[in-house]
């Protein structure tokens, strides 16, 4: 395994590092007072959450692949370990952070061993259409999220639909000048990015909010402030956990590892998609393993691909890792010089740039696409938004999977097949299948739209008995057009040789056309070639087409 090193920053242009400087200097003005909410939900002192956009930033962006992917903390994982943690220590205590480090090293362990085995190829099994849902999801879920500290209210569970249920009965207690500064920010950045998508207006806000709440004193007038943030760099170390306690920490972190690996792969597809890039998983693999240990050596906690700050960074216009260099750099600043003014920004100017980015994470017009081209799609993808909010981020990205293996199962159980016809041309045309009509008097040929495997073969069998029982005059040659069929698996030839022989019966003999070297090998391993007849199989269409004309003149 010979890892490729900074695939996510190159190539390397003047003008794009240019801009990806200014794009990484912007997505720290957001992203630096989201990492230290993030903590609230892991249960860790606040400066953790610099610490996880420090060393594992630096590590995904040396060893992965993706130009896009933001890795730092995370809301999702956050919830999955400190649910767990906090029944094996107060939150916050010295033995809670050395559990959640061992969290994050045992994480980096299991995805080491995934790019070992390259398990990248498990994000090829979510589709477009779940990956549009489930971001929607996750946007739906960001911004419910963040209604609480936009109008300065608390919330006591995770759980969106339960967030939601509690904001709604805390309405009447809202901090109103909390609700209309936010309000505030959140139209002018939404305004903003239409009239002058140039701005970068997060930065504004925060800086504008961060003056104006020294000078005023916001704290003083109920609305609340990030407060007080230690700076100075992480120690570095192994985290000090009994043998015991990492395999009681094991199955916590194989849920993070199964979060991450789907998360990350769903984001940096969806935006490797958007801008028709190509993206290695397996390489992303191994960034998050660094990144991860990374985390566990700094003493913070479990880093994932981010869907949030990953559309952060594209809005703020970075498209490589140099963006997420320079946010890294400028979080060393900000450790080392610049911890005092952040303890003035107000949350609810916080909750309400991230609830800007939701709102930019539903992609309204793929939707719509989605429905008029494929309603049935849509409906998965409706499915997948509708899990991730009613459920949560990990049940939703399992929901997609599961959604997208049972899209590509269904369409090989059911493939298309059709009957060709000479057209008025002289060209084949393919028609639907219809039982009572043939290709000529005598034959019939006949197209199946898949491979043929236990699943499906009845129903190449049952067309293949419609076909010929109905055909308006008898039935000599069958020909199967095999151009979709790459493979048979040990249960369709047993029954396609017992077809034969059912037919061979009745005097028809079936012909094998467009076979291609990956089918042909099946039908020699599997006796079917033997079965039809070494001269009943053919590699073009045509050359079995004069092979059935010539035995059907013969015939005559």
């Amino acid at each position: 395994m010979r890892p490729t090193l900074f695939g996510g920053l190159r190539p390397f242009t003047l003008g794009g590092t240019l801009r990806n400087a200014i794009a990484g200097i912007t997505l720290a003005s957001m992203n630096i007072p989201q990492v230290l909410g993030y903590t609230r939900i892991a249960g860790t002192p606040a400066v953790t959450g610099l610490y996880t956009v420090l060393l594992p930033l630096a590590a995904f962006a040396i060893f992965g692949s993706s130009r896009h992917l933001v890795v730092a903390a995370d809301s999702a994982t956050a919830a999955i370990f400190s649910s767990s943690l906090s029944l094996m220590a107060a939150p916050g205590s010295a033995k809670y952070m050395a559990l959640v480090s061992m969290v994050a090293l045992l994480t980096a362990g299991f995805l080491l061993v995934a790019r070992i085995f390259k398990l990248g190829f498990l994000a090829d099994f979510l589709s477009r259409t779940v990956l549009v849902g489930f971001l929607a999801g996750v946007g739906l879920q960001v911004g419910i999220g963040m209604l609480g500290d936009m109008f300065g209210l608390s919330a006591d569970t995770h759980n969106t639909v339960g967030q939601a249920w509690e904001f709604a009965l805390a309405l009447p207690r809202a901090n109103l000048p909390s609700v209309a500064l936010s309000l505030f920010v959140a139209a002018a950045i939404l305004l903003g990015n239409r009239v002058i998508p140039r701005i970068p207006l997060p930065l504004v806000a925060v800086l504008g909010s961060i003056a104006a709440s020294a000078a005023f004193d916001f704290a003083a007038q109920g609305i609340a402030v990030i407060g007080p943030v230690p700076g100075g760099l992480p120690a570095l170390g192994l985290p000090a956990v009994t043998w015991s306690e990492t395999l009681a920490l094991l199955p916590v972190a194989g849920s993070c590892f199964v979060m991450i690996i789907a998360q990350s792969a769903a984001t940096s597809r969806v935006f490797a998609t958007r801008y028709r890039e190509a993206v290695d998983a397996d390489a992303d693999i191994l960034g998050l393993a660094a990144a991860n240990a990374a985390a566990a050596i700094t003493g913070t906690f479990v880093v994932n691909g981010s869907p949030t700050q990953t559309a952060m960074a594209d809005r703020a216009g970075a498209r490589s890792q140099i963006a997420q260099l320079v946010f890294a750099a400028l979080v060393l600043v900000v450790l080392l010089f610049l911890t005092g003014p952040l303890q003035y920004l107000p949350r609810c100017v916080l909750g309400a740039i991230v609830f800007t980015i939701a709102i930019g994470m539903i992609d309204i017009a793929a939707l719509r696409e989605i429905r008029r081209e494929s309603p049935g799609e849509f409906i998965l993808a409706a499915v997948t938004a509708a899990a991730v909010v009613a459920v949560g981020v990990e049940q939703g990205i399992l929901l997609a999977i599961a959604l997208s293996l049972f899209r590509h199962v269904r369409h090989s159980y059911r493939p298309h097949t059709m009957m060709l016809t000479p057209g008025a041309a002289g060209a084949w045309e393919a028609v639907p299948i219809a039982p009572g009509k043939q290709t000529e008097p005598g034959f019939i040929v006949y197209r199946f739209g898949a491979d043929l495997f236990y699943a499906n073969y009845n129903r190449f069998i049952d067309d293949v008995h419609a076909l010929v029982d109905r055909a308006p005059a008898p039935v000599h040659w069958f020909v199967v057009d095999a151009s979709a069929i790459t493979d048979i698996d040990f249960s369709a030839a047993r029954a396609i040789r017992d077809l034969f022989a059912e037919l061979a019966a009745r005097n028809i003999i079936i012909v094998f056309a467009r076979v291609s070297p990956y089918l042909r090998a099946d039908m020699d391993r599997h006796g079917v070639t033997a079965a039809a007849g070494e001269a009943h199989v053919f590699v073009t269409l045509h050359e079995a087409i004069a092979a059935v004309h010539a035995a059907l003149a013969a015939q005559s």
